[in-house]
């Protein structure tokens, strides 16, 4: 199990003396967190505090077994916080619990010399949101899009797969046409019919779900992982065990980040062009630019006609000043005010191909919308630190400079992760 990014930091304040069914309190809370899976917990022991009653508690030579705080942080993922905390608060009596969230820079069992090669039980996450068959379709898009979950396996009372759902499923199947960052420019009573069509037709998880799943199993390698994610085109896998239950759900990010936290990769000798071991090679040439004064309208027909769904800002000599992506203009754009730009970013984002309505004319331009300063590489950086800036900073695309920051290519997540793998087949 492997923690990276964000996650929750429960804190508890008790006392050594608090009891729970004949126990300490604080080894009756470990004990409970570890045989639920918890990723872990540390308990310290202060010298002196006072709480709640406003008596002092302090460690003194004349009386060692004075009732002393007891401090108890466990650091964990939302989803199993989520699931183990009620219990928690339940055990807990007379006491203190905070929660709050944090970057988690380094958590795993340790390095080992190639990490596509330990098994996908060691990167994967068990904690998985699932829904049964019969989950109607209301709940599973209450977790895809207001909760945010990217995928959701549909299990039986054994917690055998039997499917998988996500936002495209929904889009595609279900008959929703609206994302949720979306709705809010739409009309109440828009968004009202939509929902209320969607019960009308009674549909359950098991209406829209795709059944054909590509999967792995716990003990194969992650390299069979990321192959397989190549293949099909996937962004996560589902993790089975030898009896086809869901154990738990791996991600390229996940594998991403095996990678960097592990020991880097050994060097490889140059290689010949277009053989994917090195940025110059696994780079996209044929990047959409704008210039800086390009009009909105301009900028949305870019992202419209190129599958990245972003485009560089460039001056006129090709130096990079910014990037734009379907959520710089979701959050800068003045949507609000245009409805005709709700539905274009509305086709854009769910990969619709419709005659687009052209805006009204607006001051809104490339400057104005666009990300800047740009996080970018050279031909010459290594994978493994373009990896890094990809993980440090949470992007999914690195444009490729020369020397005097002018554009040569954009860098994608799934390129780096396929070259990533030749690199390690090479130097095995």
């Amino acid at each position: 199990m492997q923690i990276q990014g964000q996650a929750l930091r429960v804190t508890i304040y008790i006392g050594e003396a608090d009891q729970y069914h004949g126990k300490p309190l604080y080894m009756a809370i470990l004990e409970f967190l570890k045989k639920n899976g918890a990723s872990g917990a540390t308990v310290t022991r202060g010298l002196a505090g006072f709480g709640a009653h406003s008596r002092i508690h302090t460690a003194t030579i004349v009386t060692l077994s004075a009732d002393l705080p007891i401090k108890l942080e466990w650091i964990d993922v939302a989803e199993r916080v989520e699931r183990l905390l009620p219990e928690v608060r339940h055990m807990v009596n007379d006491g203190l619990i905070t929660l709050e969230e944090l970057q988690v820079v380094q958590y795993a069992p340790g390095r080992q010399p190639n990490p596509l090669d330990q098994p996908v039980s060691n990167i994967m996450r068990d904690e998985v949101v699932t829904v049964s068959p019969d989950t109607p379709v209301e709940k599973v898009t209450n977790l895809l899009l207001e909760r945010g979950y990217r995928s959701l396996p549909i299990v039986d009372q054994e917690q055998r797969l039997l499917g998988i759902i996500t936002s495209g499923d929904l889009l595609r199947k279900a008959g929703l046409i609206s994302r949720l960052p979306l709705q809010e420019t739409l009309a109440p009573e828009a968004i009202q019919a939509q929902w209320a069509e969607m019960r009308h037709k009674s549909l359950v998880a098991a209406d829209i779900m795709t059944r054909q799943v590509i999967t792995v199993r716990f003990d194969e390698s992650v390299r069979t992982a990321v192959t397989r994610m190549a293949e099909h085109e996937l962004k996560r896998l589902p993790v089975i065990d030898d009896r086809g239950r869901l154990v738990g759900l791996v991600s390229r990010v996940d594998v991403l980040r095996a990678i960097e936290y592990h020991q880097p990769l050994r060097a490889v000798e140059p290689v010949t062009p277009h053989s994917g071991h090195s940025v110059a090679d696994l780079m996209h040439t044929d990047v959409p630019t704008v210039r800086p004064d390009t009009p909105l309208e301009q900028v949305i027909e870019t992202l419209e006609k190129n599958q990245r769904r972003r485009a560089i800002v460039t001056d006129e000599e090709g130096h990079v000043l910014g990037i734009i992506t379907d959520g710089d203009l979701l959050r800068r754009s003045g949507r609000e005010r245009r409805p005709d730009l709700a539905q274009r970013l509305r086709n854009l984002l769910t990969g619709q191909r419709e005659e687009p309505s052209p805006l009204p004319a607006g001051d809104e331009t490339a400057a104005q919308l666009m990300t800047s300063p740009v996080i970018t590489v050279t031909p010459q950086t290594t994978l493994t630190d373009a990896l890094r800036l990809m993980l440090q900073h949470q992007i999914k695309r690195l444009p490729v400079v020369d020397e005097e920051n002018r554009l040569l290519g954009l860098l994608g997540r799934a390129s780096l992760l396929q070259g990533l793998l030749e690199a390690g087949e090479q130097t095995d």
